[in-house]
């Protein structure tokens, strides 16, 4: 039998304990076609890119799923019918992945960090927007813009109060 790593979205409008219903169904149809899932992940609601049927948030699943083919395309076409599911995605895989994915692990590292908003300042690399070299220019003042070299300034032709 083939292995699989499998996510899906869900709806945003969906409680968790749908979303929780909804796996437990997809896991029931792999079963019934001789396969078997293994490690389940939530991921938790997230916001989306871009809207996917007016959607802008989704919860994310990922299932690791050991099954024939046949069992695989039956989900996937329950899946295609449902209107909770908002889009997913299957890969072939060599063996699955030991312990937490890397979403998992980024989600751990934060909680012990705790939170995006403590990082130093001191991380920014060697130079960052405000170190900027401005070279032998010196810096801009508010006054080298007026006028400048043109000259003042004539109305357009065919416009409102222009030469015609």
């Amino acid at each position: 039998m083939a292995l699989y790593e499998h996510v899906f979205l869900a709806r945003q409008d969906l409680s968790q304990q749908q979303v929780d219903a909804l796996v437990e169904q997809y896991k029931g149809v792999i079963t019934a076609n001789g396969g078997s899932v293994g490690r389940i992940e939530n991921w938790g609601l997230k916001s989306l890119t871009y809207r996917v049927k007016k959607n802008r948030k989704a919860y994310y699943t990922l299932m690791d799923i050991t099954c024939p083919p046949a069992a695989l395309n039956e989900m996937e076409r329950q899946m295609g019918l449902s209107e909770d599911v908002l889009r997913f995605l299957t890969i072939k895989v060599e063996a699955h992945e030991e312990g937490a994915s890397a979403m998992m692990q980024k989600r751990e590292e934060r909680s012990e960090r705790g939170g995006f908003g403590d990082r130093e300042r001191g991380d920014r690399g060697p130079r960052s927007f405000g170190d900027r070299d401005r070279g032998d220019r010196g810096p801009r003042s508010f006054g080298d813009r007026e006028g400048g070299d043109r000259g003042p300034r004539r109305p357009r032709e065919g416009f409102e109060g222009g030469a015609e």
